[in-house]
């Protein structure tokens, strides 16, 4: 009898940084609050063995998912900081604390989202589960 009768659903998947295949083995082999090692990533799945990177320079195009990410906050940080007529000073410390303590999030989250669109093994095997 199968471990997991359904399998996650693909949101919960996308915020825990599971697999896109099998839902099940992380993608990273760290804790996002690894300050120095949150950026290693597993070369494959370690329960279904799918190959993260399916190319030598695949996880370039996350470079574009985290400059969307960094946009829309930048935005919305300057429409608040513009609505609280915050000084020069304190908008350019709050925007390099944003990136700071977000650098980790936007990287993790810009790969997934990246597994999740581009992956060829997007459709789940039942053999998986």
């Amino acid at each position: 009898m199968s471990e997991i009768a359904n399998p996650p659903s693909a949101f919960v998947s996308i915020l825990a940084c599971k697999c896109p295949r099998c839902r099940k083995g992380n993608v990273f082999q760290k804790s996002l609050f690894n300050v120095f090692e949150f950026m290693k990533t597993n070369t494959n799945c370690p329960h279904c063995q799918l190959q993260f990177e399916h190319e030598t320079g695949f996880y370039w195009g996350a470079m574009y998912i985290s400059y969307g990410f960094s946009t829309a906050l930048m935005i919305v940080f300057g429409i608040i900081a513009i609505n609280a007529d915050w000084s020069f000073t304190k908008i350019v410390i709050g925007i390099i604390s944003l990136v700071l303590l977000l650098t980790p999030v936007l990287f993790r989250y810009s790969r997934i989202l990246l597994l999740y669109l581009i992956s060829p093994h997007r459709k789940f095997k039942k053999e998986y589960y």
